[in-house]
């Protein structure tokens, strides 16, 4: 047989096998993706960016930098947990520490899902946001016309997304005599709800006039996800959002996972204790990776993964009643500053764990740190975006010792425990 002709009957032999594989691969992302819900998308994450938005002359002068940062503030400080910096695709520094669980030598890898507190809030709103995407309500539309029992007329959607709905934040409000929780038991987002509409507590503020951070508009938030996609959020965020983004280590956190979570521990490596407020949702409870983070964050750099004027509305500064930097968006934060830099990003903490998620669209820049040994430290990396911009921020040693979380939260919003 010549060798033309034995070269034929390999590829006749292979095709079958190659289109079996293909046909394998399209089946199980139609498992995956439900596409029942909003959020099916189909992100070329490849062609993203440029290469010009991926690449930098200083690029070498600013791995350089991180390196260093890395060390005076994760190394010495003795941190557990993973910081991930890029440029549009291109990933300039990943670096992973510590453990996962201490008492059976669990390390901190890059596939450990750690507990990202209130960057979850940013998961909440953009579930929320491909929602009225897809017509199912609208952001002014009332909270009362979607979930019945809420017992405030006056409350939009929007409202809770940016934090100006005057909702008390529900954890103080099971420390209150009046309503008490019994700590024996875990509140669920419905008791949360339930806490509102059985005892309707005073608004602090008429909604719409002032913004405060409050752990309750997100757990709302959650509530109003379920109603409208018929599952439970955990389950609606999995198939809106995890899912078709291949955000494959990232989940949210549910009792039955509790005896199978990355702990998280205060700084002299004791573990925290699950508590009654482990259960609520919305505001906190994503278990992620820096590099599924980063996967988000790339996805919201795409033009087809939510509408454009969604996206901007997300980004639009809210709070305005008062001159200054800090402001609050639809479930992100932002600084802008008086040269016209404007930095957007959100911080986490609950437990042990603290969370900084920074997405810069001038530069294309994503900075993603998660700590699972409690430390302020942490939200140090919030600072680097100076290395990438013409931000205003520094790297003191004095501000991050002395607990300021670098993002304008205040002392009563510290108490809650979820920034």
């Amino acid at each position: 047989m010549n060798r033309l002709a034995l070269g034929g009957i390999l590829i006749l032999c292979l095709f079958p096998f190659n289109s079996c594989k293909k046909a394998d691969k399209t089946e199980t992302q139609q498992k995956i993706i439900d596409r029942s819900l909003p959020g099916y998308y189909d992100i070329d994450f490849q062609n993203i960016f440029t290469r010009q938005e991926s690449h930098s002359p200083e690029d070498s002068k600013i791995k350089s930098k991180l390196s260093d940062y890395y060390t005076k503030f994760w190394k010495t400080r003795n941190l557990s947990g993973g910081l991930l910096v890029a440029r549009g695709n291109n990933i300039l520094f990943e670096k992973y520490r510590g453990s996962a669980n201490i008492e059976k030598q669990i390390p901190v890898t890059a596939k450990t899902p750690l507990h990202i507190a209130s960057v979850s809030k940013i998961i909440t709103s953009l579930a929320v946001l491909k929602l009225v995407e897809a017509g199912k309500f609208s952001l002014d539309q009332k909270v009362n016309s979607l979930l019945p029992s809420f017992p405030y007329e006056e409350i939009t959607v929007r409202n809770l997304l940016s934090h100006r709905s005057g909702l008390p934040n529900y954890s103080y409000l099971a420390e209150d005599k009046r309503y008490l929780w019994d700590k024996s038991k875990f509140m669920t987002n419905e008791d949360v709800l339930n806490l509102f509409s059985e005892h309707k507590p005073e608004l602090s503020f008429p909604p719409d006039t002032h913004f405060a951070y409050s752990n309750s508009n997100f757990a709302i938030l959650a509530l109003i996800v379920e109603k409208i996609t018929k599952n439970p959020f955990p389950t609606a965020v999995k198939k809106m959002i995890f899912d078709p983004l291949e955000m494959e280590h990232t989940f949210v956190f549910q009792k039955q996972d509790s005896g199978k979570v990355a702990l998280s521990y205060y700084n002299n490596e004791k573990p925290f204790s699950f508590d009654y407020l482990d259960c609520v949702y919305g505001d906190k409870n994503v278990y992620s990776t820096p590099q599924d983070l980063y996967r988000l964050s790339e996805a919201l750099f795409a033009p087809n993964f939510l509408r454009k004027d969604l996206l901007q509305q997300m980004f639009t500064p809210y709070s305005n009643e008062r001159a200054g930097v800090k402001n609050y968006g639809l479930g992100i934060r932002m600084m802008i500053f008086p040269n016209g830099k404007k930095l957007t990003y959100h911080n986490g903490w609950w437990h042990g764990s603290n969370a900084v998620f920074v997405h810069l669209p001038d530069e294309k820049v994503t900075i993603i740190a998660i700590g699972n040994k409690f430390s302020n430290a942490v939200y140090s990396a919030f600072r680097t975006a100076s290395f990438f911009g013409n931000y205003p921020l520094k790297l003191e040693d004095e501000t991050v010792e002395h607990g300021d979380v670098l993002g304008g939260h205040s002392n009563s919003e510290a108490k809650s425990n979820s920034n």
